[in-house]
């Protein structure tokens, strides 16, 4: 009979779970206590680390998104940009713990920050790649099918393409909703003209709010109502 106590995987750890897992390397990461500045220093590194993991996550399904795509994998590409934007609607969600730390309490953080900044982060930046390379690959379908989207809005709803492009809007969407939260809790935080640690004054991530992945689905809105309805 086999026994499920005992450990049967190499690595690190007094049983399987913490080998698989690697807690013990996973909940060293952060700053020893007996080194913080201010306790909120787990608070602050733990959500933006765990950020970073989504983030990851989120870009390893859409770069297998976009490959789908290439093969005209239409509704594969659908699911995994749906898995995308659940992993950004979490990140999103999990900032709300910032605002339990006070303006005070950050300031006293901040100088732990060094010269570091969330435009550096690995995640956000990778997230724009793979989100132009989707953009290019959901351009290169419609051109090699010949589609035009107005057409595919006002006449093929719950296609499998309709239900792609709709997974692609919620997804820029959240991406858009995840910039304007983080901006609400930065100018929470240390107010609207204090200059970040890039030297670059709060509001001038607003000018982040409107960025879009995909125009193109945006703008076909616009031209639907430029369009004569049917009644």
């Amino acid at each position: 009979m086999k026994n499920y106590e005992e450990s049967v995987l190499a690595g690190d750890g007094p049983n399987d779970y913490v080998k698989y897992m690697r807690t013990n390397a996973l909940l060293s990461l952060q700053v020893p206590e007996e080194q913080r500045l201010h306790r909120d220093e787990l608070l602050f590194q733990i959500t933006h680390q765990s950020t970073e993991l989504w983030l990851k996550l989120a870009c390893n399904e859409l770069d297998e998104a976009t490959r789908r795509l290439a093969c005209s994998g239409v509704s594969d590409a659908t699911a995994l940009v749906r898995r995308a934007q659940r992993c950004v609607e979490l990140i999103t969600d999990q900032l709300d713990i910032l605002t339990h730390m006070t303006p005070w309490d950050f300031h006293q953080v901040r100088p732990a920050l060094g010269n570091g900044s969330g435009l550096e982060s690995p995640g956000w930046r990778d997230m724009q790649r793979v989100g132009n390379a989707l953009s290019r690959g959901f351009d290169a379908l419609c051109e090699l099918e010949d589609v035009d989207l107005v057409d595919v809005y006002k006449a093929q709803r719950n296609s499998p393409l309709f239900n792609l492009a709709e997974a692609l809007i919620d997804l820029d969407e959240a991406v858009a909703l995840w910039r304007t939260r983080h901006y609400k809790v930065a100018v929470r935080t240390i107010g609207h003209s204090t200059v970040g640690t890039k030297g670059m004054p709060v509001d001038k991530l607003a000018r982040l709010l409107n960025h879009k992945f995909f125009p193109a689905l945006w703008d076909v809105r616009s031209q639907l109502f430029g369009v004569e309805a049917a009644y």
